[in-house]
């Protein structure tokens, strides 16, 4: 080679003996070097070709089929192993580029080796990684020659270090060791492989499938199939974050869960390890839920705890970091480099790395990314077992409530509120356990590791500053058990509020005509005074916690520095401070968590208990005994598995819960002979409590009959029934079903059962569809229309959630649902209770009679109409428990005359009453009004696009408009939210905030001039920072202004905790009040419009919002915010370059916030939407448990249970993933500010800056919280947006009209006893219910004489009942007017007015509380008065017989009396009010007809001298009034007294007289 020094040469030119090869080619080091790039370079050559060629085709095709996914064995190995190549690789190259600083040349073969290797490395993976997409491991053998190459060409390198004694103290022959083992460990991994899938050496490959979820499209979570890198940031999840901005994310677009996480995979995980544990020798004895979740769960918690124990040692890097770094910028003496040298170049030692401050940063960088990796690896995975678990408990707790004893329903061992609580609480606080158990035996290692850091910087100055947090850490946990208690009595009177205002919203007409909506508005706010007194401690213990979190890092810095003082003479060092001010930092967060997770494991205890009480509780018998003691004969067992797979057909049959659960048929004995259905011989039934409900009863039913049960009311009737069902427990004999019946029970209960579903589906319950069928039982029921009136037909939602319908009208879809099933028996109890004479004819004829009989099918019915008796094969009356007669009805008059006359005597009774009101279509007609007027104005608009009306205006198609909407941050409701609070309140809490900041960032500063100041002062040549210290003695002063500074800083922690908090609660007053005497004071016409639950959730849900939630996220928002603020602006004050790095890191931080809000919102939204058909399945299911087992229908709601189970758990596991998909990110940002700002400081100081060591080190130990507070920012953005809508939906309310309560007169200017005598003129008087509607009456002209008693009647909807509301000014009067007595009552403030008139409503109300409040809640009245009142009303007697009299309890809608006393206590209410005049909306709907005999005798003697207005629905009812005003279509047509209107033929009420005779 010549001379001539080439300025870059592979091995240097600064000796001559380079290229020698005398002493043997593998003793020449470059030559080593050399072969060491051979690898690499041949695996570059033979890959980038097929990369390029397969990329183009291979990245499009990944997106769409995910199905080609398949991990070759060992592939989390490689990913790891070969990151640590990476790494390895890296320091390697930093390496041989500080040792090539130290030659006189350059000397490539140093560092250029170990760049293509990193290469390499990186093409490696790639490569692999996309052989794994395509499936085609033979190309795997290239990465196999490579590994095999590498790893020679390294060992002889380490081979030769060895011989020439280069030992582990050198850092290269290190890096050589690390680097033979990882390639010798990833050729292990690659022979691996081939030993498994055998793709080359061997004759037959193994044929591989990609996992079952990969082949169902429907499947989107892909976290536990994507490999490690994109598993560990969330990579996977990009397409649809970032897709949530242009189009929200709905159900479709997340798909299905995997199948490791269903259900019903974890509900049979759970249920074997809880089955397990019944051993033989004891069966009896409860198993353990924690064994059986241990058992079934227990090994995801392990890994988790483990990634959890890797993240807090790594951040415990941190600290150490700091303090290398700050330790060498503070030495002058830059220490000087050994000349080691060996082959003719320089060799590191190994130490000399650790001490680099660049590779301390770097590292620092690494370890952070590292120890957030884990630390959400971690969470993800106990998230997913949380859910996995809560999904077992959710399917464990459905079974068992399919399997309770109906006895432990009724008797109230088990009430619907626990199996609620049950499902929407306990198994949520296990999963939250879940969450956050690992922390349990985390945290106790974090603090003890923790400590003695300090210590080591410290010494024992450190101890005191951490007893201060160990001795503070019960104080939290008192204040967290604090919140519990008043949480839970907040709770209670919120339940209290909202089951007031939910009486009042029910009776909300009937207290705008009496004038009492004041009174009740009244007792709301007393209770939400004492809901507010008891959020008052809330907030105060919720600030003091706050105030905690905040102000124990200061406390403990303060006492430890003060210590330090007084126990040293030289302060610390800046580097121990700080290390110790970060280590601080870290021990927070898992002391302030620890009182945290105590509570929930405290909560998780009583949890478990609650839940194995549960599982233990009593179950329903065996269908066994049901039909005598015979063997199970195998076909039926085969056919009856047939049925049940026919219930779901969509799905395979892995899925199906019932096949391996459902209890198999018996076969029935033949008893006798096949027309018997049933047949009971000597029964004994009980409800459990060991006093028989029935006794001695033996019957028989026969087979294709009409059987009728009847007797008094309480006799047992339905019990029998139900006995027969097998849902009563028996002491004593058996039931006998005939062969062919028992699966096939239509039954409808007494109590109306209704799914939330469409009308269509309640009527198919499950069977398939069949048009002429379903046709003919709706018109069997006369449902048609009632169809007609709903806004969608019978595709509209009804049930909880849906449109409220009628008793009637929901009785009469259960009749329809039992008639439609296609069973051999019907069970009909009671079907007629609800239902006027007309449609009980109707139901009768048509449904029973002819649908039932022509199809020969056996009948049972319970009723009490016993003019149907007629019609019945076989008759049974039933009397205390037992069978009184049993019979037809010719044997019964044979045997038992005594009987058959008292029967006679009753129907009597009745057909009188039919005569009197032939085709009492009253009821149904009212509930068909109720209904129109409802959707009156909803025309076909559903109950939720009502909600988000004012949204959807916005959210129009064209995306552009759409995109911005929904990254804005609503600042509006934020202001209104904040301007309710009370301008006051918000000055202090932002300027308390912005001091408590700067006086926190001053603390440290100081900390920082003060550790600085003493290294200055005791280096001789070293220039001071602080020119103002040229004095030594001055040192003194630094103590009191840190222990002010400090004081200070908690003081004001303490008042910006509280401010927050109690602005949040007068927010919340406010709002509350205005919303609620928004509502009360609305006109009549918004309840008809708005949907009942709509009104209902602002008053429970999103108070509870505005109560609770956002005063605590607005906190954490403002607080992590000026954190971060206050970190970055100290960090730029100090490194002014940072700022440069900030805009990209900006840039990049403000797109992912930007993404993640929105796609948070729809998730959270999601999981909302899906949590609420689950819980109301849960409750729908236990009240119809006696309907769903005899309808033998348990597998397919177990079916739909584990859909809505699953449905749920999607949308969560989504929303937990973006949430760890935002935390990545944000820790990676955070990561990497400490990077800029670690490297900025550096930078400067080798480039001669001026920079302090403290100063640096407060930079870094700011930049560290930030990556703490950076995903707080976003998250609490999120939940803001989330919880202000709350605020928004409120609102939208406020803005609605209130009445005009005024009036033009004033109250002074009405007569004290007006109107006294009751006469009224109607003078050309048009009405209508809202401007935009046409109106109801037109032109009407009346006049009624003082005393009169007036009829007034119509065909349905011809606005009879609209003119009472007319008199009561309750609607629009926009023509004419009404004069009572001398009055206008427009004129008149509405509560005089309402006040000093009578009316009774067709449908009766009551609220809870006492029988004196439901009569005279003004406790205007004696007690007299009101007695006088009831027995008017045929009820004194009654009510003397209850406890307490006038005091007794009235339950909620006054369900302890029967609907005909309800309606007595209405008119009694009426009575108590002596007005002169009373206005009566066919009261008398409900009542029988002998009292309401009585009743019209007692309106006519009471009221002799009033005027009675009448609006009658019956004709029959003012035959004999002394005016008749008739209505057609809003016209007045006829008016005069009734005998002569009767007299004229053709008159129109002569013609409804006619039809309804």
């Amino acid at each position: 080679m010549s001379n001539g020094t080439p300025p870059l040469a592979f091995c240097g030119n600064d000796n001559i003996t380079a290229y020698n090869v005398n002493d043997g080619v593998l003793n020449n080091g470059c030559f080593v070097d050399a072969l060491n790039l051979v690898p690499h370079v041949f695996l570059l050559f033979i890959t980038f070709p097929i990369l390029f060629i397969g990329w183009g085709s291979q990245s499009s095709k990944v997106q769409i089929h995910h199905n080609t996914w398949l991990h070759f064995p060992g592939h989390n190995m490689r990913w790891i192993l070969t990151f640590s190549l990476l790494l390895v690789h890296v320091c390697e190259f930093a390496e041989g580029i500080v040792s090539n600083k130290m030659m006189v040349t350059d000397h490539l073969h140093l560092f250029m080796p170990a760049f293509m290797g990193f290469i390499a490395a990186t093409t490696s993976v790639v490569y692999y990684h996309n052989i794994e997409t395509s499936n085609f491991p033979k190309l795997l053998l290239v990465l196999f020659i490579y590994w095999v190459l590498a790893f020679i060409t390294k060992t002889i390198k380490l081979w030769k270090f060895a011989a020439f004694d280069v030992g582990p103290e050198y850092l290269r022959f290190c890096i050589t060791a690390l680097l033979v083992v990882l390639y010798g460990l990833l050729m292990a991994v690659e022979v691996n492989v081939i030993r498994v899938r055998k793709y080359v050496f061997f004759a037959n490959p193994q044929k591989v499938k990609p996992p079952e979820d990969l082949q169902d499209l429907g499947v989107r979570f892909l976290q536990p199939f994507v490999n490690l890198l994109s598993k560990a940031t969330y990579w996977w999840m990009n397409p649809l974050i970032m897709g949530a901005h242009k189009r929200p994310i709905e159900l479709k677009k997340i798909g299905k869960l995997p199948i490791a996480m269903r259900a019903l995979t974890n509900y049979l995980r759970l249920k074997d390890a809880y089955e397990d544990q019944r051993t033989a020798e004891d069966p009896d004895r409860a198993p353990s839920i924690w064994r059986s979740m241990y058992r079934a769960f227990g090994r995801p918690i392990l890994l988790s705890s483990t990634f959890r124990y890797l993240a807090d040692l790594l951040g415990f890097a941190g600290p150490l970091c700091i303090s290398g770094i700050v330790k060498y910028l503070e030495s002058e003496n830059k220490t000087e480099v050994s000349k080691d040298i060996h082959f003719g170049v320089h060799f590191m030692s190994s130490t000399e790395l650790l001490q680099n401050p660049s590779v301390l940063a770097v590292l620092l960088f690494l370890a952070l990314i590292l120890q957030r990796t884990f630390l959400q690896a971690s969470y993800y995975v106990t998230i997913e077992t949380g859910i996995n678990l809560r999904g077992a408990l959710l399917a464990m707790i459905y079974n068992k409530i399919l399997r309770l004893s109906t006895s432990n329903m009724s008797m109230g061992e088990m009430t619907l509120g626990q199996i609620n609580n049950l499902v929407a609480i306990e198994t949520n606080q296990l999963m939250w356990f879940l969450f956050l158990c690992p922390n349990l035996w985390a945290m106790p290692v974090q603090i003890v590791m923790g400590v003695i850091l300090l210590y080591y910087f410290l010494r024992s100055s450190a101890l005191v500053g951490a007893s201060v947090i160990v001795l503070l850490a019960p104080v939290q946990y008192l204040i967290a058990t604090k919140l519990a208690e008043t949480q839970k009595s907040t709770l209670e009177y919120s339940t209290d509020r909202l089951k007031q205002t939910s009486e009042i919203l029910k009776g909300i007409k009937l207290l705008k005509l009496y004038a009492w909506e004041n009174i009740f508005c009244d007792s709301v706010e007393g209770t939400r005074g004492k809901e507010l007194t008891s959020l008052k401690t809330f907030a105060f213990y919720t600030s003091l916690s706050i105030f905690m979190n905040a102000a124990i890092p200061i406390a403990a810095v303060l006492v430890t520095f003060v210590m330090h003082h007084f126990i040293n003479t030289t302060g610390p060092s800046p580097s121990d401070a700080f290390a110790a001010l970060a280590l601080f930092h870290i021990l927070v967060t898992p002391l302030f968590l620890l009182s945290t997770v105590v509570r929930f494991a405290v909560k998780a205890l009583i949890s478990v208990q609650k839940l194995g009480e549960f599982l233990q509780s009593d179950e329903i018998g065996d269908d066994s005994w049901r039909n005598g003691d015979m063997p199970v004969p195998f076909e039926t067992g085969k056919k009856h598995m047939g049925t049940t797979k026919a219930i779901n057909r969509k799905q395979p049959i892995r899925y199906q819960m019932d096949n391996y659960e459902q209890p198999t048929r018996r076969q029935m004995r033949p008893t006798e002979t096949e027309d018997v259905a049933v047949k009971v011989i000597n029964g004994c039934f009980t409800w459990g409590s060991n006093l028989s409900t029935l006794s001695d009863i033996n019957i028989s039913i026969p087979t294709g009959q009409l059987t009728m049960i009847v007797g008094q009311v309480g006799c047992g009737k339905s019990s029998l029934l139900l006995a027969m069902l097998g849902e009563m427990q028996s002491m004593d004999g058996k039931v006998y079903w005939s062969n062919k019946n028992r699966y096939s029970v239509a039954y409808a209960a007494q109590k109306s059962w209704l799914l939330n579903a469409t009308v269509e589906e309640n009527i198919t319950f499950g069977s398939p569809f069949n048009k002429q069928r379903y046709k003919a039982v709706i018109d069997a029921c006369s449902l048609q229309p009632d169809i007609d009136l709903l806004p969608f037909g019978d595709q509209t939602e009804i049930g909880e959630r849906g449109i409220n319908l009628s008793g009637g009208q929901r009785q009469r879809i259960c009749v329809a649902r039992a008639l439609y099933q296609n069973t051999n028996i019907v069970f009909l109890d009671d079907p007629f209770s609800a239902l006027d004479i007309h449609l009980s004819d109707h139901l009768m004829q048509e449904g029973i009679l002819k649908f039932l009989q022509d199809d020969k099918r056996t009948v049972v019915l319970v009723t009490h109409k016993l003019q149907y008796l007629i019609h019945a094969d076989w008759i049974i009356a039933m009397k205390d428990g037992s069978v009184l007669r049993e019979g037809t009805l010719k044997d019964i008059q044979t045997h038992d005359i005594e009987l058959y006359d008292h029967w006679k005597t009753l129907m009597n009774r009745q057909d009188h009453g039919l005569e009197k009101d032939i085709q009492q279509d009253s009821q149904t007609t009212l509930e068909r009004k109720t209904l129109r007027r409802a959707f009156y104005s909803r025309e076909a608009k559903l109950d939720d696009e009502e909600e988000e009306e004012e949204e959807e205006e916005e959210e129009d198609d064209n995306m552009s408009t759409g995109t911005t909407r929904r990254s804005k941050i609503p600042w509006k409701v934020c202001w209104c939210y904040l301007s309710s609070g009370g301008f006051f309140m918000v000055f202090l809490m932002v300027s308390s905030k912005l001091l408590k900041h700067s006086v926190i960032v001053a603390i440290d500063y100081w900390l920082a001039f003060w550790t600085s100041s003493k290294t200055n002062q005791s280096r001789p040549n070293g220039t001071t920072i602080t020119p103002m210290l040229l004095d030594e003695d001055n040192g003194s002063y630094y103590l009191p202004v840190f222990i002010i500074l400090c004081v200070a800083g908690l003081t004001l922690c303490l008042i910006t905790s509280l401010t927050v908090e109690f602005l949040g609660l007068s927010a919340a007053t406010n709002l509350h009040h205005n919303l609620l005497n928004k509502i009360i004071h609305a006109p009549i016409r918004f309840f008809d419009v708005t949907p009942l639950g709509q009104i209902l959730n602002r008053f429970s849900a999103d108070t509870n919002i505005i109560d609770q939630h956002i005063p605590p996220t607005l906190e954490s928002l403002t607080r992590s915010t000026l954190l971060c603020l206050s970190a970055i602006w100290v960090i730029s004050s100090i490194t002014p370059i940072f700022l440069i790095a900030l805009v990209p890191l900006g840039v990049a931080f403000y797109f992912i916030q930007k993404y993640f809000r929105v796609a948070s919102k729809d998730l959270q939204d999601l999981d909302d939407a899906t949590q609420l058909p689950l819980l109301c399945h849960f409750s729908e299911t236990a009240e119809g448990l006696t309907t769903i087992r005899a309808f033998r229908h348990e597998a397919r709601f177990k079916q739909r249970m584990l859909e809505l189970t699953d449905t749920n758990n999607t949308a969560y596991l989504f929303l937990s993933a973006a949430n760890r998909w935002l935390e990545v990110r944000t820790d990676y940002l955070g990561a990497v500010i400490v990077l800029t700002a670690a490297g900025a400081s550096i930078w400067s100081s080798l480039y001669g800056l001026p920079s302090s060591g403290g100063l640096v080190g407060l930079g870094l130990t700011y930049a560290l919280t930030v990556t703490n507070y950076l995903n707080w920012v976003v998250r609490n953005l999120a939940d803001l947006e989330v919880q202000m809508s709350a605020v928004e939906k409120v609102n939208s309310f406020l803005g609605t009209e209130s009445e005009n309560y005024e009036g033009s007169i004033d109250t002074s200017q009405v007569p004290e006893n007006w109107p006294q005598n009751g006469e009224i003129k109607i003078q050309d008087l048009c009405v209508r219910y809202d401007p935009m509607l046409k109106p109801v009456l037109k032109h009407v002209n009346a006049f009624i004489q003082p005393g009169q008693k007036v009829g007034i009647c119509g065909r349905t909807g011809s606005g009879k009942s609209s003119l009472s509301l007319a008199f009561f000014n309750m609607v629009d009067i926009f023509e004419g007017k009404i004069v009572i007595d001398g009055i206008d009552i427009c004129k008149l403030p509405l509560h005089t007015l309402r006040s000093r008139l009578s009316i009774i409503l067709q449908d009766p109300i009551l609220f809870s509380g006492s029988i004196r409040f439901n009569l005279d809640p003004e406790k205007s009245c004696t007690d007299d008065r009101l007695w006088e009142a009831l027995e008017i009303a045929q009820l004194k007697n009654m009510v003397k017989a209850l406890p307490g009299g006038l005091d007794a309890v009235v339950t909620e809608g006054g369900e302890n009396f029967s609907v005909g006393q309800r309606q007595l206590f209405c008119l009694a209410r009426a009575f108590v009010r002596k007005s002169s005049v009373l206005i009566m909306d066919e009261a008398t709907a409900s009542i029988d007809m002998a009292t309401e005999n009585i009743l019209q005798k007692v309106v006519m003697t009471a009221f002799a001298d009033r005027t009675v207005v009448t609006i009658a629905h019956r004709v029959s009812s003012i035959l004999d009034a002394e005016q008749v005003l008739v209505f057609s279509s809003g016209i007045l047509v006829e008016s005069d007294s009734a005998p002569n209107l009767l007299a004229q033929e053709e008159s129109l009420f002569s013609v409804l007289v006619r039809t309804h005779k």
